[in-house]
């Protein structure tokens, strides 16, 4: 079953975001630091594209991610034209430290520098679902604006916020595209909880979830779950898993509950700073493969609007 959640709020959202795009000087795209390539949305790129607007993409929950591989896609997403990256994370000191309003700004700063010199500045803020965007807004604000949670889509509408006298910030809500072309990113979405839980096949998502993790990450499995050797199928994997946590029913193996098991734990990070994505290796390929699939997915939301 084809993974696919873009409710009737996101459809709005893309056309009011659309119209903003006229009205701000930044963009600052929250990215999830665990796989900022399925995390970018691509209808937000080619909007920026058209609009020629700079942007800063803040790759979020790096305290979740391994610290080598967003040196990796920071340097990368320096290197586009036109923008800035940062990390932001929960930890005291080091790699993954929380950023403070004054270096977002002096970052927006630096990508206005360029323009003609305005008394007032505005800058948007979006981001895919539960990517941690709120938090940051409220980070930003020096006070609680948005309201937080782990469940996609909290945020369902825009607000205006003054950061200094020169800058001001747009919230929008957190949306994705109409259609998730690539399945393999979907999965990655639906593993971080970018897309809700009513909305995925939970089993299946999790089984597909086991099995990239087994082939990528078996050190990190073996030691969180204590086996001394993997299983190479992903089934095998979560049979075994669901009999040393007691996941069982009368007719078998509880699968609903070991997959609830194994998606908690990536989530929350008790698998370890697992990066489930690399930067690509030339600029070209993915601008022009982000542009191919946010012509698709805007040419699908202006034939319908998905349902709720």
């Amino acid at each position: 079953m084809a993974i696919s959640w873009y409710p009737g709020h996101m459809f709005k959202a893309n056309k009011e975001l659309a119209k903003l795009m006229q009205q701000i000087d930044v963009v600052i795209e929250v990215l999830d630091a665990r796989l900022p390539g399925a995390s970018s949305n691509p209808l937000m790129h080619k909007m920026r594209r058209q609009h020629h607007k700079p942007c800063l993409h803040i790759l979020n929950k790096a305290d979740l991610a391994d610290p080598h591989r967003t040196r990796e896609w920071i340097k990368y997403l320096n290197s586009q034209t036109g923008c800035a990256a940062l990390a932001n994370g929960k930890l005291q000191k080091g790699d993954a430290k929380a950023l403070s309003t004054q270096q977002i700004v002096t970052q927006c700063q630096q990508l206005v520098k360029g323009l003609p010199p305005k008394r007032k500045y505005t800058a948007v803020i979006a981001g895919i679902p539960n990517v941690g965007k709120s938090t940051l807004l409220n980070l930003m604000a020096g006070r609680k604006l948005a309201r937080t949670g782990n469940e996609p889509a909290v945020t369902k509408k825009q607000q205006r916020i003054k950061l200094n006298e020169q800058w001001y910030l747009f919230d929008t809500p957190g949306v994705l595209w109409p259609k998730l072309e690539d399945q393999d990113a979907a999965v990655r979405l639906a593993a971080s909880g970018a897309i809700r839980n009513t909305a995925i096949v939970f089993e299946d998502v999790a089984m597909d979830t086991a099995e990239f993790l087994i082939r990528d990450f078996p050190e990190a499995m073996k030691k969180h779950y204590g086996f001394k050797e993997l299983p190479e199928k992903a089934e095998d994997f979560m049979t075994e898993l669901a009999m040393r946590r007691s996941c069982k029913t009368r007719h078998g193996v509880d699968w609903h509950r070991v997959s609830e098991i194994l998606l908690h734990d990536y989530r929350q990070g008790k698998l370890g700073r697992l990066t489930l994505e690399k930067p690509p290796t030339t600029p070209d390929e993915t601008d022009n493969s982000g542009e191919k699939t946010a012509t698709k997915a805007a040419a699908s939301e202006q034939q319908s609007p998905a349902s709720q």
